[in-house]
């Protein structure tokens, strides 16, 4: 199962929520919002982290169904999502070392830093969706629940035509995605592994 498509929007929120609590620790100054500010920017962190680890496991499940843009852009994205992973554990230790030290000026810092990376993650979200949306058409069960759910397997008989029917949709599928995206043949690929 793929658990990326889900985490991400905990990345993508939780960035905002530590920038507002930031943002309030900003104009109020309190401990109470220095402590929250610290802790959201943590959390977002922790999320940011688990949603690179988990974008990395889903990553090679759907890379053969890309296209060669959407395989780049792809790899675009793993990186990308690295290096957000590692600013956002950053910008939470000099939120927390800010808040622990009571130093309003290396939390603002923090904080202002933190309103880069929520930006930013709007950015790396726009590319996901892409690539879902754009680069990864045509995914194989897409099209094939399309089929389905058309009138042409209302038309047959019994459910041997019916089997017969989706067994030439799935090799047409395949040997139309194949086409588009460039699929390696059990050959080549057995030889890859040599």
């Amino acid at each position: 199962m793929m658990l990326h498509p889900a985490t991400a929007h905990f990345a993508m929120v939780l960035p905002v929520v530590a920038s507002v609590f930031g943002l309030a620790y900003l104009v109020s100054k309190s401990e109470t919002m220095s402590k929250i500010s610290a802790r959201t920017a943590l959390f977002a962190a922790i999320a940011m982290v688990g949603v690179w680890y988990t974008g990395s496991e889903a990553g090679p499940k759907i890379f053969n169904f890309l296209s060669e843009a959407g395989k780049h852009e792809l790899l675009e994205h793993k990186e990308l999502g690295l290096y957000l992973a590692i600013a956002m554990s950053i910008v939470a230790l000099i939120q927390i070392a800010g808040c622990q030290l009571r130093k309003f000026g290396l939390q603002a810092f923090g904080v202002i830093l933190t309103v880069v990376v929520m930006a930013v993650t709007f950015i790396q979200g726009k590319h996901g969706g892409e690539i879902v949306y754009e680069h990864g058409q045509p995914f194989q069960m897409t099209q094939l629940e399309k089929f389905v759910s058309s009138d042409e397997l209302e038309m047959a008989e019994d459910v041997e035509e019916v089997t017969t029917l989706v067994k030439e949709k799935i090799t047409t599928i395949s040997e139309e995605t194949c086409a588009k995206i460039g699929c390696k043949s059990d050959d080549e690929e057995s030889e890859d592994e040599e």
